[in-house]
């Protein structure tokens, strides 16, 4: 129940985003935020906020583990449009975290997956991928590279 921890503090991020998702887009919009993170409920619950200054917006992430499975269940919301996501279930192995969860995109139904990787006590990173085949193929379309503020 402790996977996140790491990330308790305030990070700074560079985020690269396709400007089209699933339209075999290329180009990639980057744009800087910084997130606080913290955790609750005796590490049963982790929440940051990430602010995205040159977007306008925040976000917030809801990370509750299940002591029972042991999986996280991550839930996103923005202030763009204030309702929580489904959720994207998973656990890490080996350092890497896997989060998976059904959604839809543009009114096409969707699988999601939250990869966290390229953890230390320095740096952390998460990439948002969809497939739209049954988890055959993942077109990545959102990476954070984060650097811990000292």
């Amino acid at each position: 129940m402790h996977d996140f921890d790491f990330f308790v503090g305030t990070w700074d991020t560079i985020n690269r985003r396709l400007l089209k998702a699933l339209a075999g887009c290329t180009e990639w919009d980057e744009f800087p935020a910084t997130s606080q993170a913290t955790t609750m409920l005796g590490g049963l619950a982790n929440i940051d906020e990430i602010a995205f200054p040159t977007k306008g917006y925040n976000g917030m992430t809801v990370r509750l583990f299940d002591p029972e499975t042991k999986e996280w269940c991550l839930y996103w919301m923005s202030s763009r449009t204030p309702v929580m996501t489904v959720p994207q279930v998973g656990h890490f192995v080996d350092g890497v975290g896997d989060f998976l969860g059904d959604d839809i995109y543009e009114g096409q139904a969707i699988r999601v997956r939250y990869l966290w990787s390229g953890i230390s006590a320095t740096t952390a990173r998460w990439e948002q991928a969809f497939s739209v085949d049954g988890e055959k193929t993942w077109e990545t379309n959102w990476t954070m590279d984060m650097t811990r503020r000292v």
